[in-house]
């Protein structure tokens, strides 16, 4: 786990502003429009994990209004995990906010899952070779995985042919100005990877750029943990 938390400032004037569970629960960039949880099927009585869940206002949601019998809401970030704690700590036990990297956490949990998600969360920022591995193993027989991430970089440029990180603006918690890696893949590296972690039924959709400036597509993601 990184000493610096990159993601200090993130969401923290919205937490000051809203602190309600969100009424919706949008994969796309923009936030605007487009799917939403029917994308996951019926949860109920369904264990989840959110990869890289920010202030877990996805999962918030998807406890109060979706019925799953548990969410995990797994981010290493002490400023996001502290915010989700005074946002919806007292969803629990059925939002469980645990505070770690991704990976570890489901090399630490194998088979304990039904869904696992991501909206431009940790598979956007851990690498992939390790991360998706370590997601299919945390997968019962059959369980899937869901996931969005950019389709191009936010300037324009389109995303990389082949498994490469690009250095992305981020601030410490005093200010400075750093990088951070983050993975904007094309939609064949993607599906290659997914493949080769040992997912089937791998299907891609392309979801449209919302209004506004450093708008972007959003390539929505499902695969599933092949059945024993």
């Amino acid at each position: 786990m990184t000493t610096t938390d990159l993601w200090h400032h993130y969401g923290r004037v919205r937490a000051e502003q809203d602190r309600t569970v969100s009424a919706s629960f949008r994969w796309s960039w923009s936030q605007q429009d487009g799917p939403g949880p029917e994308v996951l099927g019926d949860i109920t009585g369904r264990t989840l994990a959110d990869l890289g869940s920010g202030a877990a206002r996805h999962a918030a949601h998807l406890a109060v209004h979706h019925g799953p019998d548990r969410i995990d809401a797994v981010d290493a970030s002490p400023a996001q995990h502290n915010m989700a704690t005074a946002l919806y700590g007292s969803l629990g036990p059925r939002l469980r906010l645990v505070h770690q990297d991704a990976v570890p956490h489901l090399r630490a949990n194998p088979g304990a899952y039904d869904l696992l998600y991501s909206v431009f969360g940790a598979v956007d920022f851990n690498d992939p070779r390790q991360l998706l591995p370590a997601t299919a193993d945390a997968l019962r027989p059959g369980g899937q995985l869901v996931f969005s991430t950019l389709a191009h970089y936010l300037s324009g440029a389109p995303a990389q042919p082949d498994v490469v990180a690009a250095d992305v603006p981020a601030k410490t918690p005093t200010g400075e100005r750093v990088t951070m890696r983050r993975w904007v893949l094309q939609e064949q590296v993607w599906t290659k990877l997914l493949d080769e972690a040992g997912f089937t039924r791998i299907r891609v959709e392309e979801l449209p750029a919302g209004e506004g400036p450093r708008t972007a597509a959003t390539l929505l993601i499902r695969a599933e943990r092949a059945a024993a």
